[in-house]
């Protein structure tokens, strides 16, 4: 190599070791705006190289240092700068530059990493006030709503031109008044935020209006249609096809006079009285001024009083468990309006009315209460109670029914029977046998026996009477009467059995007691003897009808009573006529009262005894009583009544420390019959009618039903 090449490759060797050895630069990345960027905003990002080279080229990278930046519609590159126009959240992330250059240094290194925070803008949102459909003639406001921040001045477009206040359209911050809407004003609506600071600007929002030519009318309707009844309530319905937002008003008479203002479509009022009647209008509004649609048309509404109903029970209100009850319920009003029916029920006693609805459940006793009538097929006790109802018709209710109180005897109904005048008499004489359930009066109708047989002649007597006019000797015997009534029908028990006695008006035949008394203690002897020949001894006692046990000729000899021996006695012909009956009672107690066994007379002295098992003679002090008061007392054992009267007539009994006697019936005749009773000596004396006797008579009859329905 010459000495002339020396130099040049020297030269060489120097500038490949500066460009060995110079320093790589390291770029700075910066971001304009340097704060929280919105969507929508435009961003700058600038790769500065501090280099003696002017001929970089620069890269971008985001996520990360191996992802070269490709560049969609939004982000354009001019030279060393990024721009991103219109933000999207999409572009939040990590960015990077780096320069590169074709000779040496090639490349930069990488930059330091830039984040980018991109935020949603605000967004505004328009409400409309009314929010439905808008009639011409209404006042409109729009209101725009900015999520955040508060110095936001607003902007309105009516499509895309921007509005002013200019009498018909009001521009007041946020809002937006349309007086006046006309159709022109359908359209779509914007408004959006802006303000100095950032966020600069919020998004747009759009909302169409739409507005109504047809100013809406009313309907009024009302429930019921047309007429009510005083007590009840009638509820008009104001019908629109509009939305919830409106208010209605109500008018009577004039649509002058407003009487209520509702939130809803529907009024109810209380009809108090036919003045409540009229004509009435309704018609709805809302904003401020109000606007109102038309008035409905008229409606009539016509009031007239609420009639009362009625509650009648069949057979009667005092009834007896197992009768069928129905108790109706009636309503006069219009002729034959179809009501349905209510009926309330009010317990009077401990009975309670979950056990009467149980029983209902459970037996299908009662029918369903909304029918005219309430049938109870087998009431009991629980029944009781007060019964009213209402009636109703539509929506209308009568007045409700005075209630009406349904009584239940615990008990079924027992007849009784009585006789008037006596139960004694002559034949050709009228006497008068009574049936009648007591405590229950209505709906009865009565059978009547006699010696247990069924007597069919009722034309002899009618509503609970048997009348035998005149009385034959053949009518002698015991009577019973039994009550029925409803449907299925119901019977009472049998009622006691009463013993009717007819003599011949010649009859001469006698029953002579010894001792002469009605009442006799128990194991004492008695002697009982008919006073002519031919006749016999005879006897009815609890268990049937008999001779007397001990009989010689015409005399009866009972050595030791007993209490079966109770009852009635008499003289009895071959033939079957009958004779003198008295009634003898056989008592197992300490006391017994001794009366005469035949009538006092009128005008004669009564002396009653009281007398003692263990002495059989007058006990030192006793009280007397005649039908339960007393009228003498701490008396020995002896009561006289001097001079006797129709009115000393009734029961008798004395009370000791020892023992209280059965009861006598004490019977007066007429002193101007005592020939007639001398000549018919067989004349019925009263004797003792005591409740043991009438339960061992009744004890009789039944016992003979019972032998008949086996036979």
């Amino acid at each position: 190599m010459g000495s002339s090449a020396l130099p040049l490759l020297l030269l060489l060797i120097s500038i490949l070791y500066s460009g060995l050895t110079e320093d790589i630069p390291t770029p700075t990345l910066t971001v304009t705006p340097d704060s929280a960027v919105f969507t929508g905003d435009t961003v700058n990002l600038k790769c500065g190289i501090k280099s003696d080279h002017s001929d970089w080229i620069y890269e971008w990278f985001k996520v990360n240092k191996d992802s070269v930046l490709k560049f969609p519609g939004h982000h354009t590159v001019n030279r060393d700068t990024l721009t991103i126009r219109g933000a999207k959240l999409s572009d939040w992330g990590h960015y990077w530059c780096r320069g590169q250059r074709f000779r040496r240094p090639v490349s930069t290194y990488f930059s330091s990493a830039v984040y980018l925070v991109v935020k949603a803008s605000p967004r505004s949102t328009v409400t409309v006030t009314p929010d439905s459909a808008v009639f011409t003639g209404e006042t409109v406001s729009l209101k725009c709503v900015i999520e955040s921040y508060s110095d936001w001045t607003y902007e309105w477009y009516k499509d895309s031109v921007k509005l002013q206040s200019d009498g018909h359209y009001t521009v007041n911050r946020d809002t937006l008044t349309i007086r006046g809407a006309a159709e022109s004003d359908q359209d779509q609506y914007w408004c959006r935020g802006q303000r100095s600071g950032r966020p600069n600007s919020s998004f747009l929002s759009a909302v169409s209006l739409s507005v109504k030519d047809l100013k809406p009318k009313a309907d009024l309707r009302s429930d019921p249609a047309g007429a009510a009844l005083t007590g009840n309530t009638v509820t008009l319905t104001c019908n629109t096809d509009l939305s919830t937002s409106w208010d209605f008003y109500w008018y009577k008479n004039t649509q002058d006079s407003e009487i209520k203002k509702t939130r809803t479509n529907s009024y109810s009022m209380k009809i108090d009285s036919v003045s409540d009647g009229g004509q009435y209008w309704c018609r709805a509004g809302r904003g401020e001024p109000v606007y109102y649609t038309q008035y409905s048309d008229e409606l009539t509404l016509s009031v007239t009083k609420s009639p009362k109903a009625v509650v009648t029970v069949r057979p009667d209100e005092h009834v007896f468990r197992g009768e069928t009850v129905t108790l109706r319920c009636d309503i006069k009003w219009r002729g034959n309006t179809e009501w349905t029916y209510r009926w309330q029920i009010e317990e009077t006693d401990q009975y309670n009315h979950n056990n009467y609805n149980q029983y209902n459940q459970h037996n299908n006793t009662v029918s369903r209460s909304s029918e005219q009538e309430l049938k109870i097929s087998r009431v009991e006790v629980f029944h009781r109670g007060k019964y009213s109802c209402t009636g109703q018709i539509n929506t209308q209710s009568s007045q409700r029914s005075d209630a009406v109180a349904l009584t239940v005897s615990s008990d079924e109904a027992q007849a009784a029977v009585r006789v008037s005048p006596q139960p004694w008499l002559t034949e050709g004489h009228s006497v008068t046998l009574i049936c009648e359930v007591p405590g229950s009066s209505t709906g009865w109708t009565f059978s009547w026996f006699r010696d247990a047989d069924h007597l069919s002649d009722s034309s002899r007597g009618a509503g609970g009477s048997y009348t035998l006019s005149p009385a034959a000797l053949q009518h002698t015997g015991v009577y019973t009467c039994r009550a029925e009534r409803g449907e299925p029908a119901y019977s009472s028990q049998n009622s006691s059995a009463q013993p009717l006695w007819v003599t011949g008006v010649s009859a001469s035949v006698r029953l002579v007691l010894r001792p002469s008394r009605c009442q006799h203690f128990s194991s004492d002897s008695l002697s009982l003897s008919c006073d002519s020949a031919g006749w016999r001894v005879r006897r009815y006692t609890h268990t049937n009808t008999q001779d007397c046990a001990a009989q010689t000729g015409s005399t009866c000899g009972i050595q030791s009573l007993n209490t079966s021996d109770t009852g009635v006695y008499w003289c009895e012909s071959e033939s079957g006529e009958k004779r003198h009956p008295l009634n003898i009672t056989v008592h197992d107690g300490a006391v017994i009262l001794e009366s005469s066994a035949d009538p006092v007379i009128e005008g004669e002295t009564l002396t009653l005894h009281c007398l003692h098992r263990s002495t059989n003679s007058s006990i030192l002090t006793a009280d007397f009583y005649k039908d339960g008061s007393l009228i003498q007392n701490q008396t020995t054992g002896e009561m006289n009544i001097p001079t006797v009267s129709k009115s000393d007539e009734g029961f008798y009994y004395c009370k000791t420390k020892r023992g209280e006697s059965p009861h006598s019936w004490i019977s007066v005749r007429g002193s101007g019959q005592i020939s007639v009773y001398k000549i018919v000596s067989f004349l019925l004396a009263v004797c003792v009618y005591l409740l043991a006797t009438a339960v061992l008579i009744y004890k009789y009859i039944r016992a003979r039903v019972s032998s008949s329905s086996e036979d």
